[in-house]
């Protein structure tokens, strides 16, 4: 009775019901010899063009062809060898520099992508697998495609510094950037998607803003949030880049925040009387909204690093009751470091309970705050020696799986905190279970560590024994054709070197090669004389 519904359903959605079934159904010879030949493709076509060639030798005089050509080559100077590598050389090494160049910027090799693109479909080739888009297999395929991505997502660093009071800073002491040119790209697009919308020309000063967002140069996107202060006064937007890149200290951001949270919170009440009246505002109202969490989360970061932290926490507790949605912005890490601060560990539990779920994306500050919560229990009585003899008691095993488990997520993260690693300053992006992701937590957290008596000590006893390859960062191979070009050209610019310093010694080499590729029946004399008027004549030595 189930088949027979699958069936029904199937007919009824226009798929065949022995597809649906799993059974291959039965094909007309058409069909079979069609998909016979697809499936040989570039084998068949290499056969049928070698018979071809085969069956056309004695009319196109093959034979003959390749007898004058082999006659040519022999005939030739040195000089033309040299010639010839020089020029297959230096056409390579241009080849090479293009490759190496495409590839540094758009991380793909281009002859691998044109021949991908055009050559393979004309061979037969596909670049799915044969299953059918809805069969079991491709959706498990899919499954895990979209589990691995979401792992190696880049994220926003939920403990990022402020460029002007902080990064700044860093640069005025060493001259050198604390930031790729990356991170800040990726993070002028989170201010494009988190600060602009569609309705943005409705009024002029968020247009102005519009552009700031695009521009590279600070103190462009500075001049431009002054000028959209001079249209509009109550531009929050203008007040949160002041605030992020132009304060030199976090009370000089603390005071622009402000300012921008009650022009902010203006517009966002202004937005909710009008949410529904068409989608634009309603894409206005979440822009609106973005600007509203991010000023206060902001806020709460800096009465974080002014010692306010109670009133951070209290911040922070209520933009999650507030705007629950947005657990994209990991407002519950910023949060985990504040109760941290405060030694309130019973909170820190609660928060755990609540975000260290399977169903949500895990991070560093989760598993490694959940592993310092069992081994505080433990470590002030934890002795390596002690342990050998009598075994680990039962908090003790807690402790050391829930070590275990973080460093399974992230194994980079021990050797910051055991500071067997320098510590630089965090990044505004991290790449989950990375290098970046380590760096950002041990920055924020490892006071925390330090704080609990023999925490470290326990750390460092289990980390390495955790069954785990410690992972690298994946590293973007070199195509094949960027190695195959440059072996071309260094081979035949030592050719060419060798041909233009041995003229004599490449000759005979060349021609041996020619003699050994196609034999010819000449007698011994008769080859010792042709090889002494080759000598005399084409390498221009005088008989004498």
């Amino acid at each position: 009775m189930a088949d027979r519904g699958c069936l029904a359903e199937a007919e009824a959605a226009g798929e065949s019901p022995a597809l649906v079934l799993g059974v291959n159904p039965i094909l007309g010879w058409r069909e079979r010899l069609r998909a016979g030949l697809a499936g040989t493709g570039a084998s068949l076509w290499f056969v049928a063009g070698l018979g071809l060639l085969y069956a056309l030798r004695i009319p196109l005089r093959l034979c003959e062809n390749l007898a004058a050509v082999t006659v040519f080559l022999s005939s030739l100077t040195p000089k033309f060898y040299v010639a010839l590598t020089g020029t297959s050389s230096l056409i390579s090494g241009l080849i090479f520099i293009f490759e190496w160049w495409y590839f540094h910027k758009h991380g793909t090799s281009f002859i691998e992508q044109v021949s991908v693109s055009h050559l393979r479909p004309l061979m037969g080739g596909t670049e799915h697998s044969i299953s059918e888009p809805g069969s079991p297999s491709r959706n498990r395929e899919s499954e895990t495609s979209r589990q691995n991505l979401s792992e190696c997502k880049v994220w926003r660093n939920p403990l990022n510094l402020f460029r002007g009071a902080e990064y700044r800073r860093y640069t005025w002491v060493t001259g050198k950037e604390p930031l790729t040119y990356y991170d800040m790209n990726l993070s002028a697009q989170d201010h494009q998607t988190f600060f602009t919308c569609d309705t943005d020309f409705l009024r002029p000063s968020d247009t102005v803003m519009q552009k700031a967002w695009r521009e590279r140069n600070p103190p462009a996107r500075i001049k431009a949030a002054y000028q959209a202060l001079e249209l509009n006064n109550d531009c929050a937007t203008a007040y949160v880049l002041l605030a992020e890149e132009e304060a030199t200290t976090i009370v000089d951001a603390e005071r622009l925040f402000k300012q921008a949270l009650k022009a902010g919170e203006t517009i966002y009440r202004r937005s909710q009387q009008c949410q529904h009246q068409s989608p634009q505002h309603e894409a206005q109202l979440r822009r609106d909204t973005n600007v509203l969490v991010y000023i206060k989360r902001r806020l709460a970061m800096c009465a974080r690093k002014l010692g306010r932290i109670r009133e951070a926490v209290k911040i922070m507790r209520d933009l999650m009751k507030e705007f629950p949605p947005l657990t994209m912005l990991n407002i519950h890490e910023n949060l985990l470091e504040s109760l941290l601060e405060l030694q309130a560990y019973a909170d820190v539990q609660a928060v755990l309970a609540k975000y260290d779920d399977i169903s949500l994306p895990k991070s560093a500050a989760i598993c490694y705050t959940a592993a310092l919560l069992k081994t505080r229990t433990v470590s002030d009585k934890f002795s390596p020696e002690t342990a050998s003899k009598r075994g680990l008691s039962t908090a003790e095993i807690n402790a050391v799986e829930a070590i275990h488990r973080a460093v399974e997520f992230n194994p980079h993260v021990p050797k910051y905190l055991l500071e067997m690693k320098s510590l630089i300053l965090p990044p505004e992006h991290i790449l989950k279970r990375g290098d970046s992701e380590a760096i950002a937590y041990a920055f924020s957290h490892l006071q925390h560590w330090k704080r609990i008596e023999g925490a470290l000590n326990l750390l460092q006893c289990t980390w390495e024994g955790t069954f785990h390859h410690v992972s690298v960062y994946p590293k973007r191979e070199l195509p094949l054709f960027i190695h195959f070009t440059a072996g071309f050209c260094s081979s035949t610019a030592m050719i060419a070197i060798l041909t233009h310093q041995f003229p004599e010694i490449m000759g005979i080499f060349v021609k041996a090669v020619l003699g050994l590729w196609r034999p010819q029946p000449w007698a011994s004399s008769g080859f010792e004389e042709n090889t002494q008027d080759l000598k005399s004549e084409d390498l221009g030595l005088s008989s004498d």
